[in-house]
């Protein structure tokens, strides 16, 4: 009978060793995140020195006399001048500009995104041939300088009879918002969750319900966010008023201030320029104080699917 030699049993597998980094590499690593920190606050306060400190400056100014502003430009006022905004408000015709600002923002800022959302929402939602295309076009519509087409616009705004007017006005902001509107809220939409449109058309919703009581609702941070930038865009735009609304009734703020500063002529009411500057600009902060969380949670949203 023949047998054979059993090999000896392997030792049982122990724990694993732990492996430890040298603490040496710990604190090198824990120093760099550091000097890494100190830096990018250091840059974070210097970029919001350089953007507050002249807002400051000239709130400030708007207060004071045009003497002090020229003796001594970096001193608070001895009081508040409030006459400055008062005559800068009546005077100057701020407040027709103001309102004729508002109009024309408040009307194309609606469409904006009413147009907008609704081609994105189509365009993100729904395959169909051309698809790809037609979101190129919006695409390319970006990419295109507006000063290329003040010209040729001028005169198919002049054709249609639509120049020197306040809805022409509308309309161009419109068209020059809708392709940066497009691009963003497509993305936004793709990261909607499409469960929530189909349950929806199961309850018998149709297309035009399901988009503006389930997914238009669900698209307010984007919406807020895109409505933020066009806001800034919109109110601002010198470009295209100064060229399509000559008529000195239907002017908007920023010619207002170009306005305001060539009559001064060599008086140099430079008080009233800055009341009127400040007035500018307070609508435009407000706006971003008051929405800065949606407009950061639309910038984030779509990042995240």
């Amino acid at each position: 009978m023949k047998t054979t030699d059993t090999p000896p049993a392997a030792p049982a597998a122990g724990p694993a060793p732990v492996v430890r980094a040298p603490a040496s590499a710990a604190k090198e690593k824990s120093s760099e995140g550091q000097v890494l920190n100190v830096f990018s606050h250091g840059v974070l306060i210097i970029w919001a020195i350089l953007v507050v400190l002249p807002l400051l400056w000239a709130v400030m100014a708007s207060f004071k006399t045009d003497d002090s502003i020229l003796s001594t430009p970096w001193a608070l006022p001895d009081k508040l001048h409030f006459e400055n905004w008062s005559r800068a408000w009546s005077q100057a015709h701020m407040s027709d500009y103001f309102f004729n600002t508002v109009v024309v923002v408040g009307c194309s800022l609606v469409g904006t995104l009413l147009l907008g959302s609704m081609a994105a929402y189509v365009l993100a939602r729904f395959d169909f041939p051309g698809n790809r295309f037609i979101y190129y076009l919006f695409i390319g519509g970006m990419s295109f300088p507006i000063i290329l087409a003040l010209v040729p616009l001028f005169f198919v705004m002049n054709n249609m009879a639509l120049l020197n007017t306040r809805h022409g006005l509308i309309m161009v902001y419109i068209a020059y918002s809708l392709p940066f509107t497009v691009f963003f809220l497509t993305s936004f939409f793709r990261t909607l969750p499409s469960s929530v449109a189909e349950a929806a058309m199961l309850d018998g919703a149709s297309h035009t319900r399901t988009f503006f009581q389930v997914m238009l609702p669900m698209a307010k941070p984007g919406l807020i966010s895109v409505g933020i930038f066009n806001f800034l865009g919109q109110w601002n735009q010198y470009m295209l008023p100064t060229v399509l609304n000559t008529e000195p009734n239907n002017r908007v703020l920023s010619q207002g201030l170009v306005e305001l500063a060539n009559s001064q002529g060599y008086k140099g009411d430079w008080s009233g320029l800055f009341a009127g500057l400040v007035m500018a600009m307070l609508p435009v902060l407000a706006a971003y104080i008051i929405f800065q969380r949606q407009v950061v949670a639309g910038l984030t949203a779509g990042a995240v699917k």
